[in-house]
């Protein structure tokens, strides 16, 4: 970080802009700038599912995971810089690969919920979903690395895996999407 940020209230917002890390002034309401919002929105519940108590390993991964998001940041916030790589994906499959061993197969579509960390996750893989979609609408008009949008995809899939993973861990049962359920039926 080349300048320590000393002064936090600049006013030079206030006009609906903002500056990217290249120096330039977009507004606020540019998809760039949509992106990167909601990619720190991501970060932001992932750090809220940390607050939870989990296996040490799960908040390692998920710690990578936002440092990872930092660095997909860095690269939302200068256009044509490229911070992750193809190695990040492959470091989230593996990892989808482990949580997802033991794991019953799916018969049924599940709902969000079940334990509390399972259901942040779930909530982060929402909004996960929300940021790919506006990596993918701004790759529509600059240049995005397919790294990042590959991450994100994997990311939703790892979270997704994440919350039935903490839900067994938990032994809270996975809760079961019940079609076309009557009102006041059990």
């Amino acid at each position: 970080m080349g300048h320590r940020l000393s002064r936090i209230v600049t006013r030079t917002g206030d006009d609906g802009t903002t500056g990217l890390g290249d120096g330039s002034r977009v507004g606020k309401d540019e998809p760039r700038v949509d992106a990167l919002g909601e990619v720190d929105e991501l970060n932001s519940v992932l750090g809220l599912l940390l607050t939870e108590a989990l296996p040490e390993a799960i908040e390692v991964w998920l710690s990578e995971v936002q440092h990872d998001l930092f660095d997909l940041g860095s690269e939302l916030a200068v256009p044509g810089y490229s911070a992750l790589a193809e190695a990040h994906v492959v470091a989230l499959e593996e990892q989808i690969g482990r949580l997802n061993a033991d794991l019953p197969m799916l018969k049924e579509f599940i709902l969000p919920g079940g334990s509390r960390p399972s259901a942040l996750a779930h909530q982060a893989r929402s909004v996960c979903r929300r940021a790919e979609r506006s990596v993918v609408a701004l790759a529509r008009f600059e240049p995005v690395s397919d790294a990042s949008r590959q991450y994100l995809n994997r990311l939703s899939d790892g979270l997704f895996v994440l919350a039935r993973w903490l839900n067994r861990e938990l032994g809270v049962p996975d809760v079961l999407w019940q079609p076309k359920r009557r009102p006041n039926e059990g």
